[in-house]
């Protein structure tokens, strides 16, 4: 049995996902936070699973240097055999804790050029992965400038955000200063952490985007499988669900492949698992971004499905040195998918109707919506959801049956509540 030490979580799925994954897997954990309440404000009426960890422990995660000494004392008396977090703002942090420990993960530098888009194109372009046309910038007069030679429309990113956080498309200068004001105007995340302040401009890609989700152990990348992606909200870019598998031609997975492992290679990671985001346009495949963690979005729970292989166990494994089983076995289940419900506009729900039919329908494996009395935003990002719907199917339709489940729903509004 291993002991593992977390360092920060999500507040999502994977943060039930994961200390399942711990545990089944035979291990603990110990849970470390700078700020307690943050989870506990995200689990009011029941304990959050994280909190089932054998130590709940307080310190400052942030300050990198003060964390590695209080860990290495912690560790005197306590004994890690692992390091582990879900929340992309901490993984860098994690890598270099278990350096210091002595223990296994990839490395600390491999992780930020992964989790930092800036890092990440520089490091890929330089190394021959296909990818779109960028320029990276921080102050207003040089990052006019660099639209204008990119060319209308753009893609403007931040690089050290997630869950698609102000990453918008732009067709002209005005868009853009709105967007350039909008980072400015967010210097610091929501874990306390300051921004990096450089702006990701990209040329905008048309085509079909596919994530594909590797596990890599000891310098070999093994593919377990590509996953579809389906955007709404233009100019945002908000994921509203996913399939698994994705429905491919074999070029087109090949492609998809081929660009995912290029690209972890070129990034030098090792000993984890990734999610890379890869667009299929009719020039050839283009890598967007590369995460070094399970996929989120209950992407893992599609796969698990599917193949019978918990993505989530797997990074467990890792993290306390051990080399996964990776063989898929048979689930009786040929396709899996999640669709997301969105709201339509900003304002307090008062209710959603439709809900009935979810409990009562048997192609619905789970479902989850926000109760009565929930503050919507405008549906900018992944953090806008009203809940989700996941279908399982014995055939390759559950995207097509999970869209027609989540559009049987429909939001209603507090009168006079904005």
């Amino acid at each position: 049995m291993a002991h593992l030490l977390m360092i920060e979580s999500w507040v999502g799925a994977m943060s039930s996902l994961l200390p399942r994954a711990i545990h089944e897997s035979g291990h603990r954990f110990t849970f470390l936070t700078r700020d307690l309440h943050h989870y506990l404000r995200s689990a009011p009426t029941h304990p959050h699973p994280l909190l089932a960890a054998e130590n709940v422990l307080t310190t400052e995660t942030n300050d990198v240097p003060a964390l590695l000494s209080y860990v290495e004392r912690v560790h005197d008396v306590l004994r890690f055999d692992g390091v582990i977090s879900s929340c992309d703002y901490y993984l860098a942090t994690v890598a270099e804790v278990a350096g210091r420990l002595g223990l296994p993960g990839p490395s600390a530098r491999a992780v930020e050029r992964a989790y930092r888009k800036d890092l990440t194109r520089a490091t890929t372009a330089a190394a021959g992965v296909p990818g779109p046309r960028f320029a990276l910038t921080e102050d207003w007069p040089a990052t006019a400038k660099a639209a204008a030679d990119l060319g209308y429309p753009l893609v403007v990113k931040p690089v050290d955000l997630c869950a698609g956080m102000h990453v918008r498309e732009v067709r002209d200068e005005t868009a853009l200063r709105e967007a350039f004001r909008a980072l400015e105007a967010f210097p610091v995340n929501a874990r306390g952490q300051a921004r990096v302040p450089t702006v990701l401009l990209e040329e905008l890609l048309v085509g079909p985007e596919v994530s594909v989700e590797t596990v890599t152990v000891a310098g070999t990348t093994h593919v377990v499988g590509v996953t579809d992606k389906s955007l709404a909200g233009r100019p945002w870019f908000v994921e509203s669900g996913h399939m698994f598998p994705a429905a491919l031609s074999d070029a087109d997975r090949a492609a998809a492949v081929d660009t995912a492992v290029a690209a972890i290679e070129a990034l030098g990671l090792d000993d984890t698992v990734a999610h890379t985001e890869v667009k299929l346009t009719a020039d050839g495949p283009r890598l967007i971004e590369v995460n070094p963690r399970p996929a989120g979005n209950q992407i893992t729970e599609l796969v698990r499905r599917v193949t019978g292989i918990d993505l989530p166990s797997v990074f467990t494994q890792l993290a306390a040195g051990q080399r996964p089983d990776l063989r898929a076995r048979e689930t009786g289940v040929r396709s899996a998918a999640i669709s997301f419900l969105l709201p339509p506009r900003a304002g307090v729900v008062a209710g959603i109707d439709g809900v009935e039919e979810l409990s009562a329908n048997p192609e619905v494996v789970d479902w989850a919506l926000k109760p009565a009395g929930h503050r919507a935003g405008e549906p900018t990002s992944n953090n806008s959801y009203l809940g989700h719907v996941m279908v399982t199917s014995p055939d390759a339709a559950a995207r097509d049956r999970a869209e027609r489940v989540v559009g049987g729903l429909s939001v209603r509004y507090a009168e006079g509540a904005e």
